[in-house]
């Protein structure tokens, strides 16, 4: 407790989890600002390529997909260049996977600065969330230089107009979810810290249980549930819908994966929220 100029400031843990203090957000926006730079530049300040790995690990994931499951598992990519095809997927799939795992430990990586100084829990996981979205914005502008390149040289390749929207949206909606799963592993990892190992084992398992590396158009009837219980398929498919001209998921599939997103994001809030009342004794 401290006293001020006539008034006490009392700092207690919240009472009801369930309630999210968007007042204590916006006083420390200036501490979000910080994070959000801290994370971006710390990453690849002392790193010999600086930003320009944001654009070579997708590409170099592109190369490699292009080889095994285009060239040599002969993956039908329905008529687009598999290198515009792999890397629009890549891409969209490269933030929310690194939103997920990022977050995912916020507990842990942040033990000490969580013990000794006052501040709403959430500014980290939001902080993680925005400052990868300027890695995301370098990787669209190597993406829009291939599907340029692609369309110069007479490739299946049909940019759409609705992607001014679409595409703004898909990313909102893939932040959303990835800060959703975020805090859901993050207070279950503050808890049982071995759970750290299974996450980036089981974001490679998602990976190719999502549209990447195929069209969604490709899965077999008897397996059109995978899409249905996966919120981020509709998100990948939509995404590259906007930049090659391939169909958009049908609307019920994008209602459903919204419904889904929205659900998991609160579901993620309040178990965080919960979590971050308790996770210092637990640690």
């Amino acid at each position: 407790m401290q006293i001020r100029e006539g008034y006490e400031i009392e700092i207690r843990p919240r009472q009801n989890w369930l309630k999210v203090d968007w007042e204590s957000l916006v006083e420390f926006r200036d501490l979000f600002l910080l994070l959000v730079r801290r994370d971006f530049v710390v990453k690849y300040k002392q790193t010999l390529l600086g930003p320009l790995w944001f654009v070579i690990q997708p590409l170099l994931t592109t190369l490699v997909f292009t080889v095994i499951f285009g060239g040599v598992a002969k993956i039908s990519t329905e008529g687009i260049p598999p290198m515009a095809f792999y890397l629009s997927g890549l891409t969209v799939w490269a933030y929310f996977s690194q939103c997920v795992n990022t977050n995912a430990t916020t507990f842990l990586t942040n033990a000490n600065l969580f013990s000794k100084v006052f501040f709403p829990r959430l500014i980290v996981p939001l902080s993680t969330t925005v400052s990868t979205l300027f890695a995301l914005a370098v990787q669209l502008v190597s993406l829009i230089a291939f599907i340029t390149y692609f369309k110069v040289n007479g490739a299946p390749v049909y940019p759409t107009a609705l992607a001014i929207v679409t595409v703004p949206l898909v990313i909102f909606q893939s932040a959303v979810l990835a800060l959703g799963f975020g805090l859901l592993f993050a207070s279950f990892t503050a808890k049982y810290q071995d759970l750290v190992h299974l996450i980036g084992f089981g974001l490679q398992i998602w990976m190719y249980a999502s549209p990447i590396i195929y069209p969604a158009s490709k899965i077999p009837a008897r397996y059109a549930w995978l899409i249905w219980v996966n919120p981020v398929a509709p998100v990948i498919e939509n995404f590259r819908a906007g930049f090659l001209g391939t169909p958009f998921m049908p609307a019920p599939v994008t209602v459903w994966s919204i419904i889904l997103t929205g659900s998991i994001f609160f579901a993620g809030l309040f178990q965080y929220q919960r979590a971050e009342r308790t996770f210092i004794d637990t640690i």
